[in-house]
Parts: structure tokens; sequence; C-alpha cells
């Protein structure tokens, strides 16, 4: 029950994280009627969020070596807490974006010390089911606590959306100071222990994995309310819909993938990247037919079952400097979602049409899969 109760306070962390994050998508035009800006100069909040999350999890990982797993929890739960509080407050644009930057800095250095604790609760077998555990925080927040801030925000006023994460985030706070048991600094810690992850060339290739395979899921989710009103031709009301099948197989690639992944780790990021190119490939050749898209956005959505195994597997290359890595991971996964967005939206300016982010999409998998494949062709050579 200890466990249990422990699981469930990292996970609540997971869906404050994951509701502030992806609520903003929805309000930029109440936030820049707000402050006097176009929706585009209102998008670089989203910047400077992401931009957060990739400057601050490999340093506050380094910085944070001597600090014990559960106070760092506190410590990070409580700057995401104030920060969406203050942001809630922000008195102008230049402030607001300043505080999404400072409110982004924990997110990714949160998870990976939330991945390590409950890895280090569970069997050696079932780590990566515990690691999806917390992750399915993240995963319902796409589900659930997105339209619900969302439609907070539209109702009342996106301040009050962000009012709602932040004291999500104190409420992650207390539940961790309740359940999570005080805990002794790991043997050797140091900031330069920690930075000897970078110098380990299956690190920096698993981060490769993430960085570029998961870019295709953004590459496309990214234009998916487009996609779904401009090529299959469907009402605005069913984007919502098309979202929640995205969302719900997140959730299904979430508790599937870390099962597999605990029966096989490489397998399982190997078969999800091939999984990934067939079904995104689909996606462009059939996004004008409106039950295939559905079908085919909660099979991307699916492709998520990655995630839990590419964390474990970076956990068990970085050997002593598990926290750095797993931190990074979350860097790794914005910049596949600044990737994906970017070169989306290039094939569409180029004249290809919103269905062809599926194309965009297959072939950023191939390329995860391809680092993959050197990463454990090295494996195999060294061993």
């Amino acid at each position: 029950m200890t466990i249990v109760l422990i699981e469930i306070a990292l996970a609540v962390g997971g869906f404050g994280i994951g509701t502030g994050e992806f609520a903003i998508m929805g309000l930029l035009p109440d936030v820049a009627a707000t402050y006097g800006v176009s929706i585009p100069q209102a998008g670089y909040v989203i910047t400077a969020y992401a931009l957060g999350v990739v400057i601050g999890a490999p340093i506050i990982a380094a910085l944070a070596a001597r600090i014990s797993r559960r106070s760092l929890l506190l410590m990070l739960m409580s700057i995401f807490a104030i920060g969406n509080i203050l942001s809630a407050v922000a008195p102008d644009f230049t402030t607001f974006t300043a505080l999404r930057f400072v409110t982004g800095l924990p997110h990714g250095a949160y998870f990976g010390v939330a991945a390590l604790v409950a890895a280090s609760m569970a069997a050696p077998h079932r780590r990566a089911r515990a690691v999806g555990r917390v992750m399915l925080g993240l995963t319902i927040a796409t589900l659930i606590g997105t339209p619900i801030a969302t439609f907070l925000g539209q109702m009342m006023s996106w301040r009050a959306a962000f009012l709602l994460v932040g004291g999500v985030g104190l409420l992650t706070v207390a539940l961790v100071w309740l359940f999570q048991p005080q805990d002794q600094v790991q043997p050797g810690a140091s900031i330069r222990r920690e930075l000897g992850a970078l110098q380990r060339p299956q690190v920096w290739l698993t981060l490769g994995v993430a960085a570029t395979g998961f870019g295709g899921m953004f590459s496309i989710f990214s234009y998916i309310a487009s996609t779904t009103t401009e090529t299959a031709m469907m009402p605005v009301a069913m984007v919502s819909f098309v979202l929640a099948l995205f969302g719900i197989g997140m959730n299904v690639g979430n508790v599937i993938g870390s099962r597999l992944a605990d029966i096989s780790l490489k397998g399982t990021i190997g078969g999800v990247m091939l999984f990934n190119v067939v079904v995104m490939t689909v996606f462009s050749l059939t996004a004008d037919v409106p039950f295939m898209l559905c079908l085919c956005v909660f099979l991307i959505g699916c492709g998520f079952a990655a995630c839990p195994a590419v964390q474990t597997r970076l956990m068990d290359v970085a050997a002593d400097a598990q926290t750095l890595a797993a931190a990074s991971s979350h860097s790794a996964f914005n910049i596949a979602n600044a990737l994906g967005a970017w070169l989306g939206g290039l094939t569409i300016a180029w004249g290809y049409g919103y269905g062809s982010t599926g194309y965009v999409g297959a072939a950023l998998s191939l390329v995860g899969l391809a680092v993959f494949s050197v990463s454990v062709a090295l494996e195999r050579k060294k061993g």
C-alpha cells in the first residue's frame, strides 16, 4: 500500500505537469486578447516553456546530485506550483513568458526522478510497469486534465486554468510529503558523476531515439485539428473527439508498452518504432477518409508505448549517473516536439497538405529506428 500511495503521489504530479503543458494550446487566443498580442506572438509562451524543459532537466539533475530524491521532488514540484500560480496573475506578457520558462525548468527533472523512485521500488522484471504507472499521470492529463482546464479557462478565465494547475502542484507536494519516505543521498553522488552520463555514447544514442523517434507523433498531432476539418472534411465539433482518441491511444500504449518492455526492452522500442512507420504512412494515404483518420490517430497515440521502454533503457545505459540521464529524456521529448512540428509545418507550407505530416512522422520514426539499431549494434559489439 505504501508503494501504491507513492506511485499515486508521483502520478498526480505528472497529471499536473501534463495539464499545464497542453492546456495553454487551447487558451492561446484568450492569452493573446488579455495582453494585446497576436496569437502567433502568444505562441512564444509555449516555446518558452519547452525551452525551460530542455535546459532545466540536465542542469537541475546535475546540480542536485547531492540532494535526496524526496527533497528534490518536493523542491521541483514547489517551483512548478508557484510558477503556475504566479503565471495566473502575471501583469504583462513579458512577465508571463518569463514565468512559463521558469515553470518549465523542473518538468524533465521531476519526471526523471519520479521514474527512478518508482523503478527502485519495483522488482527488476517490473521496472517498466512502475515507470508506466507514473507516466500514466501524463497520459491521463491529455485525456481528462487538459479538456477540463481548457473548458475552465474558456468559461471563466485562462488565469483560472493556471490556478487549477498550480493547485494540483501543491496537492502533489502534500502527497509526496505525506507518503514518500525520507531517503539517503546515493553513495558517491556528485555533479561530476552525473555529468559522466554525457560521456557514454549509449546515453546519447538513446536520447537520439527519443528526439527523433517521437518527433513523428508531434508532427501529426500539432496539425491534427486542421487535418480533421480541411483534409477529412469533418465538422469542427469532431476535433475534440479526435483529440480524445489520441489521448485514449496514449493511455492504452502506456499500459501495454510498459508490460511489453518488462518482457523485452529492446524488442518493444524497435517494434513500436516500426509500428509507427507503418501507421503514420497509412495516415497520410487515408487522411481524407474520416474513419481511417480516427483509427490512425488512435493508433498513433498508442505509439507512446515506447516511452516507458526508452525511459527504462536510459536508466540501464547511464550506470551510476541515472538522474541526469532519466531527466534528459524529457529534454529529448521536447526536442522531438519542436522538430516534428517544424518539419510538419514545412511540408504543409510547401503545399503538400495536412495529410503529408504522416510521411514526415514515418520518416522521423525510421530515423529513430536507425539510431536505435546503431545503439544495439554497438552494444553487441562491445559485449
